[in-house]
Parts: C-alpha cells; sequence; structure tokens
C-alpha cells in the first residue's frame, strides 16, 4: 500500500486505539515497550529478538508497528491455534480499531502451503467409490475382513461433500470445510507443491486457489504463514512468500526445528513400489522392473538394522540398495522426459516425475555421505511396521544466516528466548552472530558451565539482579514479576498473616534459587546488525507462583517413574486436592503415575492417549478435582487459567533421549571438536522444553499455584541446574516439601 494513501500515524497511536477497543482493554508496559523498539528496528533496519512472556499481549505488540510498514508484512506462526487467533480474532478487531487512526482499513490474508487447498485438477479425478492408489498415502494397517467396503462408502460419501462444497467456496482453504473429512480424502483433492505442473501448464491454473491466495497475499498490509511454510520458502530460493521489508516470527523458539524438518528427507519402501506404479505407462518396462527390485531391497536392508543413527557411514547392504534406487530413479526420469503443455495428463505425469526426482535427490544426498548430514533408521513402535531410512542436516543455522535475514528486517518473538537468562544460544541457532558480552557480562557461553551466567548474579538477600548489558544493545523492560523474588510468596504464607513457615519469615527460601529463577536481565548480548529486548511479564510471579524442587529424592535412573516420585506426586496432589496437570518424560511414567492417583485416591485421573486431547483438556478445566497427566504435548498445548490448574508436576528434566538421532549427533560434533555436547545441545533442549511446561502454571493475572520437580537435578547439579533456573519465570522458590505442602492446602482451602 502506497504510504501517500496512509495519514501520518505513530505506532503509539495505533496501540492505543487497538487497546482501547478490547473490553476492559489497558496500556501495559512490556507491549508500549514492544511497540517502540520494533519500530526503531525497522527504522535502522536492525534484527530484534523480543521475550515476551504469557500475558504481555504480544500480538498488538508486533501488530500494531507493522501497519507503518509499506508492502505486506509477513507474520509467521508455529501453531495453527495463534494463526487462527490473529487471523479470525486480533486481526479484524484491529483493523475496526486502527481505521480511523490510519485513514483507511488495513487488509490481511492468509497464506498456505498449497496442500491446504483444493485442486480442481484433482477434484476432476477424485474417485467418489474409494481411495485411489494416491503416491504419497500413509502406510496403512492390514485391514480388517469387509474393511475395504465400508472404508470405501464412507470416502465416497465425503468426497461427494467435498464435490458440493467446491461448487460454493471462494477460497478452496480446508479449514473451511465443516465438517471436516479424513486426510486420506483430502489429498485426493488436493495437490502437494511438488507434484503440481504450474498454473501456466495446468488446465485449471485459471481458477486454481492456490495460486488466488498468494495473489491476495501480495495485495494485503498484512500476511499471515507458519513456519513449514516459511521454512519452504527459504530453501527454495525465497519464490513463494510475496516480497516483503518486515518478517516477524512470532513463537520463534520453535522455528529452527520447523526448518530442520523442511530439510530432512526420507525413503521407504513403500514410496519406492508406488512410485514404480505411478510411473509404470510411463517408463520402460525395464524401469519399472528396477524400481520394483530397489524397493525389495531396501526392504531386506531396512529390516537387518536396527533402529538409530547410522555413525560409520551406510552399511553395505544398505548402500547397495540406496544406489539401486538412484539409478532407477534416474532412469524412470529418463523415461518420462519433459511435460509438454499437449501431454494428454500433465498432472499425472508431473506426480510420477516428482516422486522420482525426489526419491533420485535423498538417494544421491546419502550416498555422498556429507560431514554436515545426519543419517538415521527409523522403525515404527506401532502396528503399522513403518521403516524408513532419512537423512537431516546436522545444523540450520548456516541456513538460516544466509536466507532468513537478506533484504528484509526480521523481527523474532517468543515468550522462550533466554535460557540461562542470556539471548546468545537462541540467537546463534537461528543463525546470527553472537558477539562476546564486557567484562562485567560474565562467561561469554552464556551455557550451562556460566554459573550466574551473563553477570546475572543475585546478592546476599537473594534479590535478582537488574540493568543494561554491558554491550549496551539489550535494553530492560521487566514489569513488577522482576522484583525480588526473596519477598514472600502470598502462597507461601506470611508472618504478618499468622502462617509460620518452621517459625522462620524466611524459611524455605535460598538466595541462590531466588536468584537463578529467571528474574534478571543482565549480561544479554547482541551482535552485529541485530539487537535484544526482554520486556518481561505482567504477571508478578514470586507471589502468584512457587518453583519447588524436590532436591531430597533420589536422581532419576532408570525409566519410568521411581517408587519415591511416585510417592511425592501423590502427597502433592493429596494436598491440593486434584487440579493437577503432571506433566511426564515419558509415556510409561504418565501411565504408572495415573495408575498410582487411580489406586490410592477417588480423584478423576485424565491420561493422556486415552480420549483425545481437547475432550481431556476439556474436561480437566471443568472438573477442579480431576488431574490431567500426559507427555511432551501437553508441555505447549494446554492452557488452562483460573483455579482449574493450580499444580503443574514434572517428573524430571527433560532432555534429548539418547537415540534422538539429530540431538545425539549435535552433541557428538560439539564433542569432537573439544567442546561438550550435553552442555550445548542438551542442556538447552532440556532448558526451552523446561520453561515451556512451567509457563503452564501462570496463564493471568489471577492466577496462583506451584510448580513442582521431582528432579533433584534441578537443584544439586553444579552449571545446568542453575542454568536451567535462569531459564524459568521468577517463582517463588523453595526446595521444602512442608512449604510446597503447605501452600498447596491454603489454595484447596481457598
Amino acid at each position: 500500500m502506497p504510504a501517500a494513501s496512509k495519514k501520518k500515524a505513530t505506532a503509539e497511536q495505533l496501540l492505543a486505539a487497538a487497546v482501547g477497543a478490547v473490553p476492559g482493554g489497558s496500556a501495559r508496559p512490556g507491549q508500549q515497550a514492544m511497540v517502540e523498539a520494533i519500530a526503531k528496528a525497522v527504522k535502522n533496519k536492525e534484527h530484534l529478538l523480543v521475550q515476551a512472556g504469557t500475558g504481555t499481549g504480544k500480538s498488538l505488540g508486533y501488530l500494531t508497528p507493522a501497519l507503518l510498514v509499506d508492502g505486506p508484512v509477513v507474520i509467521s506462526t508455529a501453531t495453527l491455534a495463534l494463526q487462527n487467533q490473529l487471523v479470525e480474532h486480533d486481526l479484524p478487531r484491529l483493523a475496526e480499531a486502527v481505521q480511523p487512526v490510519l485513514g483507511r482499513k488495513p487488509t490481511f490474508a492468509v497464506l498456505k502451503g498449497r496442500h491446504h487447498y483444493l485442486c480442481a485438477a484433482k477434484m476432476e479425478h477424485a474417485d467418489e467409490e474409494g481411495p485411489t492408489d494416491t503416491l504419497f498415502d500413509a502406510e496403512p494397517a492390514a485391514p480388517k475382513a469387509g474393511q475395504w467396503l465400508g472404508e470405501g462408502a464412507r470416502i465416497g460419501k465425503q468426497i461427494l461433500r467435498i464435490r458440493k462444497w467446491s461448487e460454493k467456496t471462494q477460497t478452496g482453504d480446508r479449514d473451511e470445510l465443516d465438517p471436516g473429512v479424513e486426510d486420506l480424502v483430502w489429498r485426493q483433492v488436493s495437490m502437494p507443491a511438488r507434484d503440481c505442473v504450474g498454473a501456466g501448464r495446468c488446465p485449471y491454473g485459471a481458477e486454481c486457489f492456490a495460486e488466488a491466495s498468494r495473489a491476495r497475499a501480495r495485495e494485503a498490509d498484512i500476511v499471515v504463514t507458519n513456519h513449514s511454510l516459511l521454512a519452504v520458502d527459504m530453501i527454495a530460493g525465497r519464490q513463494i512468500v510475496p516480497p516483503h521489508k518486515l518478517l516477524i516470527v512470532d513463537e520463534a523458539h520453535e522455528l529452527a526445528d520447523r526448518v530442520s524438518s523442511a530439510a530432512q528427507a526420507e525413503i521407504t519402501p513403500e514410496v519406492v513400489e508406488r512410485a514404480g506404479r505411478r510411473s509404470r505407462t510411463m517408463i520402460t518396462p525395464a524401469a519399472a522392473e528396477s524400481l520394483a527390485e530397489a524397493a525389495d531391497a531396501l526392504t531386506v536392508s531396512l529390516a537387518d538394522l536396527p533402529a538409530g543413527r547410522l555413525t560409520d557411514g551406510l552399511p553395505e547392504r544398505l548402500r547397495l540398495a540406496v544406489s539401486m534406487i538412484e539409478s532407477a530413479t534416474r532412469a524412470g526420469l529418463t523415461a518420462i522426459g519433459e511435460i509438454k503443455s499437449d501431454d494428454p495428463d500433465p498432472v499425472g505425469k508431473q506426480q510420477a516425475k516428482a516422486v522420482l526426482d525426489e526419491l533420485s535427490t535423498t538417494s544421491q544426498r546419502l550416498l555422498e555421505e556429507n560431514a554436515y548430514d545426519v543419517a538415521w533408521v527409523e522403525k515404527s513402535d506401532m502396528g503399522s511396521g513403518r521403516r524408513a531410512l532419512v537423512v537431516a542436516p546436522l545444523s540450520v543455522a548456516g541456513t538460516l544466516s544466509e536466507n532468513l535475514y537478506a533484504d528484509r528486517t526480521v523481527v523474532v518473538t517468543s515468550a522462550t528466548l533466554t535460557l540461562g537468562g542470556r539471548f546468545d544460544t537462541v540467537a546463534r541457532s537461528l543463525g546470527l552472530p553472537v558477539s562476546p558480552p564486557g567484562p562485567s557480562a560474565g562467561p561469554s557461553s552464556g551455557g550451562p558451565n556460566a554459573g550466574s551466567a551473563g553477570g546475572a548474579s543475585g546478592d546476599s538477600s537473594g534479590k535478582a539482579a537488574s540493568g543494561k548489558a554491558s554491550t549496551g544493545k539489550t535494553s530492560s523492560a521487566r514489569s513488577s514479576s522482576a522484583r525480588s523474588s526473596s519477598a514472600r510468596s502470598s502462597l507461601a504464607g506470611s508472618s504478618s498473616a499468622g502462617s509460620s513457615l518452621a517459625g522462620s519469615s524466611s524459611a524455605g527460601s535460598s538466595s541462590a534459587g531466588s536468584s537463578s529463577a529467571g528474574a534478571s536481565t543482565a549480561g544479554f548480548s547482541s551482535g552485529d546488525g541485530w539487537t535484544s529486548l526482554d520486556v518481561g511479564s505482567p504477571f508478578d510471579y514470586p507471589k502468584q507462583g512457587i518453583l519447588y524442587v524436590a532436591a531430597h529424592l533420589p536422581r532419576p535412573a532408570a525409566s519410568g517413574l521411581p517408587d519415591a516420585a511416585g510417592a511425592e506426586l501423590l502427597r502433592l496432589v493429596e494436598a491440593l486436592g486434584g487440579r493437577t496437570l503432571g506433566l511426564f518424560s515419558s509415556r510409561k511414567a504418565a501411565t504408572q503415575a495415573a495408575e498410582l492417583l487411580r489406586a490410592k485416591t477417588d480423584l478423576p485421573i485424565l491420561l493422556q492417549g486415552e480420549e483425545t486431547l481437547p475432550i481431556l483438556v476439556r474436561k480437566f478445566k471443568e472438573d477442579k478435582a480431576s488431574c490431567l497427566f500426559g507427555v511432551m504435548s501437553l508441555w505447549q498445548g494446554v492452557d488452562v487459567p483460573g483455579d482449574s490448574c493450580q499444580l503443574v508436576v514434572i517428573d524430571r528434566l527433560p532432555f534429548p533421549r539418547p537415540d534422538e538421532p539429530l540431538a545425539a549427533a549435535r552433541a557428538a560434533a560439539v564433542d569432537a571438536n573439544g567442546g561438550s555436547g550435553f552442555s550445548a545441545v542438551s542442556v538447552p533442549i532440556a532448558a526451552v522444553r523446561l520453561a515451556q511446561g512451567v509457563g503452564r502454571l501462570i496463564r493471568s493475572t489471577g492466577d496462583k499455584g506451584v510448580v513442582a520437580v521431582l528432579d533433584s537435578r534441578l537443584e544439586t547439579a553444579r552449571g545446568y541446574g542453575a542454568f536451567l533456573r535462569k531459564s524459568l519465570p521468577p517463582f517463588w522458590y523453595t526446595t521444602r516439601p512442608d512449604v510446597a505442602e503447605g501452600a498447596l492446602r491454603r489454595l484447596a482451602n481457598s
């Protein structure tokens, strides 16, 4: 949108108008600081990292200054929930609110991957009688007797409903189809980008929904997309997302993983087999036979190998199978040749060519055995028996450095950007250069061996240090949540209120633990071309919550829930009477915890996997006596403000498992270069996961509760224990069981 069409307005004026349109809305210091910092970053063409805690209102904090940038501004999110929040709620309300100030009504659009949209070419050939042999179908489990007949009828009805919907939809967006359809059905009527022949060669190009969505995005003020598409765009040379001057990456702690996933490739016997079937009418019989033989060879070689990383290159039989696939796919591609405008079936030909090309490229990549790639065998522990050979980059920092920042200003934001009290670790993972901190900023590593990392040291009273970074390029806008965590938490009791903790007003608090709980903003670093800002949170963490570490428990060893940890869990849950979210490191531990509480209490115990997650979360919200136990997807996927969730229990520190191929390979690479792979890789991963899990407790200014970590290492481990605590909100800290149980009883009786 040309600048001349806009009124002279400031970001602060737009924020005031936006906040005024929210019922009961009021200005928040952190939000205002974020607006000012983004406006300055855009003006100076300097990248910015902003940590904005829960409750800051960061969406308006970045949307309002974005409206003053000419041309589209792209906003990328990791989760569908945030994308929907922006598109369905925040942006429509913002557009109405700022129209009088801006002089026009801003426009916005959603940009998704091509496979999210209905494809008219695929719709033309969709089979209402049942599923076709779709090349990219997930491997199905063996059908029961008579199953295909029933499934065919069900799928046919869903395709018929899609046909009727296709006649009236304006966007072709799958999310608008209500009720939805199964993935198997949608794959029959949608087109992955790799299969698309392009609008110019497709007979339905003029009415393509995916192309129409891109056209709308080019004309909009704000374009909302997702990290996966952003990653593909970077790898493809920035050809998908419309040209723009400002990119805002929300939920940025997940970006590197999404880029890694986009750069990952795999080969399975089933895909090789279906590639042969799909292309058999377009290639020579000899080429088709070669593909079938290559699929058989891959099946046999994978069956002989255990799941896990291939540390010494491809074994001989596996290398032979991959070589056969590379040769067969190359022959197939030669036979198919170029796709011409007068081909009778350009779509089918492109689909066959696309999968052969991908198999060929992945095979070549695996055979090269590049030192910067990691290869592993993946085997499903479910009933499908899926086997795959996977390859992924050892690091994506270089990819991000080269492709994320060029020719645009990038604002990176999340509630979890500082690890150990510093931005350094996340900045490096996102491909940004990190300057060494000044003399007063503490150890330069910013890692778990940095002690009180980055100059963030606590004084003898347990107060958190505060101040500006010595680099002069990091600013602090902490709210009242950063006041001293040595102040008594209202949950822990107060001598003036008549509550006694072993007769001492300071019992249960350790100055080391308090100052390490994340209240510091000193010592943050920056680098060439970027700055950082922590705007804090409106929550008063020391008064609203307690971080209790069960330091008396034995160090966790075997998988599952140790007896001592189970007994501790039982005491805590009984003290509160439910209202507990249990975040466990394994399904085995979660199941054991559920069985224990079901046997020892009458509380309703909800266990992930027994029902769908939305139903479990709804039941947890509605029944205050209930407990919800689960694994990693609960660490980020649950938002339960109020008194339905007043105890969050974490069974052990969430380090990556030793058999996670990428994490293990990255740690090994650091070790080989003389560093500590555990400190450089495993600890930061645990810090992000732990911060996300702990963040489930305080979701609004009225929330109160306890986070209980049943892993003594958070207190006792030298180096990384303090680093992890500094990565968390500044809760009032204790290692005393009686303090935690007393606080929970007070909550139960309040």
